[in-house]
């Protein structure tokens, strides 16, 4: 049985823009339907989100259902959940709060079975198809995918040195936790963060990886992409469900 093929880590090495969708709302059925919605990836959020590993293996299942190529973002850089997250068949990780070029390559040396890293070795797992999946031990590597986030003044310091670590595939700008780092917590538009954004963005696309972000914003999302970024989130699930109930109850309010 062949291993499956990571989609979304092919368009980035292409070049090619992949527009995004944030999933907080740990729901296998609402990963369902978004997965048929028209994106390209969607983000499966651990960190702020009370989302454990066997829902989040729920969630991996039934979003094969849609084209979407699923990315799922563990809540630390830490080994034992990384292993877990790539043993149910995760295989695009956004790790949070990278600060350093140290803890990017403590990331990849998680995703990479000995001797290259420190993976643990486990033969019946979802992610090896239950044992069935041809050369999975020596190939997994070519299928998996490691996302970092730059989001605190002191992370975008060490950008090119995690740039430059093998094993990092793209770099997320975080804007919300950089507003509050910059001091402008609750304002990721405030003129500092964007232009740290910006700043960001471009010097990762010079740094050769591709940069990605997340914005709700239509007309920031087009300027972060005319700046190269390459996997750009545009929405969350949450805010997209809040907004279209609010405007719907609008619609009717007052009436007899």
């Amino acid at each position: 049985m062949e291993m499956p093929k990571n989609t979304f880590k092919k368009a980035l090495r292409e070049g090619r823009q992949q527009i995004g969708l944030w999933c907080t709302m740990p729901d296998p059925y609402l990963t369902e339907i978004l997965s048929t919605a028209g994106f390209d990836w969607l983000l499966l959020d651990a960190e702020h989100s009370p989302t454990d590993i066997r829902s989040m293996m729920v969630q991996l299942q039934v979003g094969r259902a849609g084209p979407s190529a699923l990315v799922v973002r563990p809540p630390v850089n830490d080994t034992v959940l990384i292993k877990q997250y790539l043993d149910i068949g995760a295989q695009t990780l956004l790790l949070p709060m990278i600060q350093s070029a140290e803890e990017a390559r403590a990331a990849v040396s998680a995703m990479r079975y000995p001797p290259a890293g420190v993976r643990g070795v486990a033969g019946m797992t979802r992610a090896t198809r239950f044992g069935r999946a041809e050369n999975y031990l020596q190939r997994a590597e070519e299928e998996l995918c490691l996302l970092v986030q730059v989001e605190t003044r002191g992370a975008l310091e060490h950008i090119e040195a995690i740039a430059a670590v093998d094993g990092v595939d793209g770099i997320f700008v975080g804007p919300s936790d950089l507003a509050a780092s910059l001091g402008h917590r609750g304002d990721p538009f405030h003129p500092e963060v964007v232009e740290a954004v910006e700043s960001a963005i471009a010097r990762i696309t010079a740094a050769g990886k591709p940069a990605g972000i997340l914005t709700p914003n239509v007309e920031f999302a087009q300027r972060c992409m005319d700046l190269g970024t390459r996997f750009t989130a545009v929405g969350n699930d949450m805010a997209v469900l809040l907004n279209g109930a609010e405007a719907l109850a609008q619609k009717f309010a007052g009436k007899p």
